[in-house]
Protein backbone atom coordinates (compact mmCIF):
# COMPACT_ATOMS: atom_id res chain seq x y z
CA UNK A 1 0.00 0.00 0.00
CA UNK A 2 2.87 2.29 1.13
CA UNK A 3 4.47 1.65 -2.88
CA UNK A 4 1.00 2.57 -4.21
CA UNK A 5 0.61 5.87 -2.63
CA UNK A 6 4.20 6.89 -3.26
CA UNK A 7 3.18 5.71 -6.97
CA UNK A 8 0.30 8.22 -7.08
CA UNK A 9 2.24 11.13 -5.47
CA UNK A 10 5.08 10.61 -8.01
CA UNK A 11 2.68 9.96 -11.11
CA UNK A 12 0.39 13.71 -9.67
CA UNK A 13 3.51 15.33 -9.05
CA UNK A 14 4.78 14.44 -12.50
CA UNK A 15 1.10 15.08 -14.15
CA UNK A 16 1.45 18.51 -12.48
CA UNK A 17 4.90 19.68 -13.65
CA UNK A 18 4.17 17.97 -17.43
CA UNK A 19 0.41 19.63 -17.73
CA UNK A 20 -0.81 16.03 -18.13
CA UNK A 21 -4.32 15.98 -18.78
CA UNK A 22 -6.92 13.08 -17.71
CA UNK A 23 -5.17 10.04 -19.76
CA UNK A 24 -6.97 10.95 -22.98
CA UNK A 25 -10.81 11.01 -22.08
CA UNK A 26 -12.57 13.55 -24.47
CA UNK A 27 -14.13 16.40 -22.10
CA UNK A 28 -16.09 19.94 -22.59
CA UNK A 29 -14.48 22.77 -21.79
CA UNK A 30 -13.99 23.54 -17.90
CA UNK A 31 -13.91 20.07 -17.49
CA UNK A 32 -11.29 18.05 -15.38
CA UNK A 33 -12.00 14.75 -16.40
CA UNK A 34 -15.29 13.65 -18.86
CA UNK A 35 -18.22 14.79 -16.96
CA UNK A 36 -16.65 16.22 -14.18
CA UNK A 37 -17.37 19.06 -12.56
CA UNK A 38 -21.30 18.76 -13.40
CA UNK A 39 -21.89 21.13 -16.12
CA UNK A 40 -24.27 23.99 -14.59
CA UNK A 41 -24.24 22.39 -11.62
CA UNK A 42 -21.78 22.92 -7.76
CA UNK A 43 -19.93 19.61 -7.75
CA UNK A 44 -18.29 18.66 -4.62
CA UNK A 45 -15.87 15.41 -5.65
CA UNK A 46 -14.17 13.80 -2.64
CA UNK A 47 -10.82 12.10 -4.04
CA UNK A 48 -9.82 9.48 -1.89
CA UNK A 49 -9.69 5.71 -1.34
CA UNK A 50 -12.05 2.95 0.12
CA UNK A 51 -9.47 1.54 2.49
CA UNK A 52 -7.35 4.72 3.30
CA UNK A 53 -8.59 5.70 7.21
CA UNK A 54 -9.90 9.23 6.49
CA UNK A 55 -11.72 8.41 3.81
CA UNK A 56 -13.90 5.72 5.38
CA UNK A 57 -14.43 8.84 7.46
CA UNK A 58 -15.92 10.94 5.29
CA UNK A 59 -17.98 8.44 3.47
CA UNK A 60 -20.55 8.53 5.64
CA UNK A 61 -20.35 12.53 5.31
CA UNK A 62 -20.41 12.13 0.83
CA UNK A 63 -23.67 10.19 1.67
CA UNK A 64 -25.65 11.99 3.69
CA UNK A 65 -24.40 15.31 1.33
CA UNK A 66 -26.06 13.36 -1.43
CA UNK A 67 -28.95 12.99 -0.21
CA UNK A 68 -29.53 16.31 1.53
CA UNK A 69 -27.70 17.77 -1.67
CA UNK A 70 -29.87 16.04 -4.41
CA UNK A 71 -31.44 17.89 -6.88
CA UNK A 72 -29.12 21.15 -6.29
CA UNK A 73 -25.70 20.02 -6.50
CA UNK A 74 -23.76 16.85 -7.20
CA UNK A 75 -21.69 15.17 -4.44
CA UNK A 76 -19.09 12.14 -6.28
CA UNK A 77 -16.70 10.25 -4.70
CA UNK A 78 -13.57 8.82 -6.67
CA UNK A 79 -11.57 5.95 -5.66
CA UNK A 80 -8.11 6.82 -6.93
CA UNK A 81 -7.03 3.42 -6.11
CA UNK A 82 -9.35 1.99 -7.93
CA UNK A 83 -7.37 1.01 -11.85
CA UNK A 84 -11.02 2.06 -13.47
CA UNK A 85 -9.70 6.01 -12.21
CA UNK A 86 -6.24 5.32 -13.59
CA UNK A 87 -5.53 8.68 -14.74
CA UNK A 88 -8.00 11.05 -12.68
CA UNK A 89 -5.52 11.64 -9.50
CA UNK A 90 -3.54 13.41 -12.08
CA UNK A 91 -6.09 15.20 -13.67
CA UNK A 92 -6.78 16.86 -10.60
CA UNK A 93 -3.47 17.22 -9.63
CA UNK A 94 -3.87 15.48 -5.77
CA UNK A 95 -0.81 15.15 -3.80
CA UNK A 96 -2.67 13.50 -1.03
CA UNK A 97 -5.56 11.69 0.01
CA UNK A 98 -8.31 12.83 0.65
CA UNK A 99 -8.68 15.73 -1.37
CA UNK A 100 -11.91 17.21 -1.73
CA UNK A 101 -12.39 19.80 -4.84
CA UNK A 102 -15.62 22.50 -5.01
CA UNK A 103 -16.29 23.88 -8.07
CA UNK A 104 -18.76 26.67 -9.21
CA UNK A 105 -21.60 26.00 -11.99
CA UNK A 106 -19.59 27.72 -14.16
CA UNK A 107 -16.99 24.89 -13.86
CA UNK A 108 -14.41 26.66 -11.84
CA UNK A 109 -12.79 25.43 -9.10
CA UNK A 110 -13.52 27.51 -5.93
CA UNK A 111 -12.21 25.85 -3.13
CA UNK A 112 -9.85 22.75 -2.46
CA UNK A 113 -9.03 20.55 1.10
CA UNK A 114 -6.46 18.42 1.42
CA UNK A 115 -7.51 15.51 4.86
CA UNK A 116 -10.64 15.01 6.76
CA UNK A 117 -13.03 17.58 6.30
CA UNK A 118 -16.51 17.85 8.63
CA UNK A 119 -19.66 18.22 6.84
CA UNK A 120 -20.27 21.76 8.61
CA UNK A 121 -17.19 23.09 6.54
CA UNK A 122 -18.47 21.14 3.35
CA UNK A 123 -21.56 23.04 3.84
CA UNK A 124 -20.15 26.38 4.58
CA UNK A 125 -18.73 25.75 1.00
CA UNK A 126 -21.30 24.74 -0.52
CA UNK A 127 -24.39 26.80 0.30
CA UNK A 128 -23.09 30.20 -0.61
CA UNK A 129 -22.79 28.61 -4.38
CA UNK A 130 -26.48 27.68 -3.98
CA UNK A 131 -27.67 30.59 -3.46
CA UNK A 132 -25.97 32.61 -6.17
CA UNK A 133 -28.03 31.93 -9.83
Amino acid sequence: MKNTFVSLCLLASIAAFTGCSNAGESQAAGEVVAGIPVKNTVTLVDLGAKTCIPCKMMAPILEELKEEYKGRAEVIFIDVWDKANDGKAQAFKVMSIPTQVVFDRQGKEVFRHVGFLEKKAIKEQLDPLLAVQ
